[in-house]
């Protein structure tokens, strides 16, 4: 039998840390890569967490695993810390899976991506939707 995404996701979540928005807010702090995974209209509507690194899914993996020539610069070995956030915390779980294959044990997502953020009130920066929202109240 085939599987399905649910059960994707399922055996993803399974195998990774899920950090509430103030558990990532604190991760952050003690030094945590926070990786937005979100497109870029995704960002522009809903806004961006400041000191995230925007990260496109189709090059992420070459932009993390320390052997690559392609990575980050402050990844040097495995035991960086890294959260990955999406709109609403479906993409990121599968995302934090994929690193936890590539070996940082510590990969996590933020449960409830974004959104979560955002509704936890924690700093946000160019929410074109909020700011339509204010305008029309």
């Amino acid at each position: 039998m085939a599987m399905t995404v649910d059960d994707l996701l399922a055996s993803a979540r399974e195998r990774i840390r899920r950090l509430g928005p103030h558990e990532t807010a604190a991760a952050c702090r003690r030094g945590a890569l926070l990786i937005d995974i979100r497109p870029t209209v995704l960002r522009r509507w809903e806004g961006e967490v400041p000191g995230a690194v925007v990260l496109e899914r189709n090059v992420l993996e070459w932009r993390v695993d320390p052997a690559s020539a392609h990575r980050l610069a402050g990844i040097t070995d495995h035991d960086c810390e890294i959260v990955v956030m999406c709109s609403e915390g479906y993409a990121s779980s599968l995302v934090a899976a994929t690193l936890v294959d590539l070996g940082f044990a510590s990969a996590a997502d933020l449960d409830g991506g974004f959104q979560a953020w955002a509704k936890a009130g924690l700093p946000v920066r160019n929410a074109r939707r909020r700011n339509r929202l204010r305008a029309a109240s």
